[in-house]
Parts: C-alpha cells; structure tokens; sequence
C-alpha cells in the first residue's frame, strides 16, 4: 500500500526508543517497513515536542504519531502537524491545555509514587531495587533489571510542563489502558481516555511497561489506527 502512513514511536519517562523494541519487531513482522522512534531528551516538554516535531517534518506523507507514558504529553503538544493523522496513547499521559503529568497524578496518586527520588542534579529515577515491581512488573527479572539500570531519568521540573493545545482534540485518538499499571494510576488513564472520545479504548492486564509485555496486542491498537486513517 503506497499510502501506508509512517508509525512515529514515542518514548516516555526512565526509558528510551527502545523500550518499544518488542512492537518495532510485531509491527515488522506485519509489513510495517515505514517505523520511526524519537530519542527524546526528556528535559522539558517543548524539547521533546520539539524533537518530536522534527521527526515528523522528516517524513514525506502521513503519520501516525503513537506515545507511551510520558510520550502521551509528547504526541498531544506537538500532534498538532498536519500531516498526522492519528493518536496512539498506550499506558499514557493525555494532558489537557494548561494541565501537566505531574499534576494528574498528585490528583490520583499512582502506587509506585513514592519510589521516584530526585537525585542532586535534579533528575527523577526510580529506585533501581523498585523498578521491577513499580514500571515492568510483567517482565521477567532480567528484563526489568536491563530497563532499571539503563532507565533515562528525566529533568524533574518536566512533570509540571503543562500542554499548551491538546492535539487529541482535533485527531483521531486510539487509547491502551493498563489496568496493573502502577506508574500511572489506572483511573487516571481511564479519565484521560474518555475525555478524548476516543475511536477506541481497549484495558489489558499488563505493567506499565504493556508496551513491552505484551505487544501483539499493542500492535493490534496501532493496527486499527493506521487501517482507519488510511486511503
């Protein structure tokens, strides 16, 4: 199909492109030859706007922009381009204008709230001995200990970024809820979601990490975006 959008990957907080790696083979191994990760700084939010915005500009027809965790904040600042044509948010952050991430989840605290410490230079991490059972539960011991050691801390100010324009109110928006996630609490999500009137919601038993675990399914709700804004 020669209209076949670019899926553009967008990573949150304590991780980076890779951690989609799982969805980046089920999307390959599906036809999907036109994938894209941003490698986000994580040091504000227009940074990461911005660098996402680049990545889209680069490409040469339509996008579905596709965001995890904090990457929800991401794709609804800077979705706005024309050229993208559906919203992705899995396991998400779906700020509205004037709210940040960090303020949705003092609302509804998360269960893994207290195992994020600063450290002296003003980044936030999760404690490497936590990061098991508060991001990746559903992961082997291995897997979430690569994550933990390898996480990408993000300049703590981030979290009280606020949206400017949510693009979700002018975009199709697809929405994953993790109903084990316990770094966005799953109410949060829910809310986040049914706001947005979204095409479709579907909830998996899954971490945080969903994008990891179980990515067919993932897969499935990128899936359904591409085929409905397609053509």
């Amino acid at each position: 199909m020669a209209d076949k959008p670019t899926i553009v990957l967008v990573h949150g907080f304590w991780g980076g492109a890779a951690h989609w790696a799982n969805v980046i083979v089920e999307l390959n191994k599906r036809g999907y030859d036109k994938i894209r990760a941003v490698e986000n700084p994580l040091t504000s939010l227009a940074d990461d706007a911005e660098r996402t915005r680049k990545m889209v500009k680069q490409v040469d027809g339509p996008v579905v922009l596709v965001g995890h965790s904090y990457g929800g904040a991401v794709i609804t600042e800077a979705g706005d381009l024309p050229n993208v044509k559906a919203l992705v948010y899995i396991a998400a952050f779906a700020p509205d204008a004037g709210e940040s991430p960090g303020q949705i989840s003092q609302e509804n605290p998360p269960a893994a709230f207290d195992n994020i410490a600063p450290d002296s230079d003003g980044y936030l991490w999760i404690k490497q001995d936590k990061f098991h059972e508060s991001f990746a539960q559903d992961l082997s011991e291995d897997e979430a200990l690569v994550m933990a050691v390898t996480q990408k801390a993000p300049v703590g100010s981030t979290f009280g970024d606020n949206v400017t324009a949510p693009a979700w109110r002018n975009k199709p928006v697809w929405y994953q809820v993790s109903t084990q996630d316990r770094m966005i609490h799953p109410d949060n999500e829910r809310r986040m979601a049914q706001r947005m009137n979204p095409r479709k919601v579907i909830e998996l038993d899954a971490s945080h990490a969903s994008l990891a675990s179980q990515p067919q399914a993932v897969a499935d709700l990128i899936e359904e975006a591409v085929r409905e804004t397609s053509g």
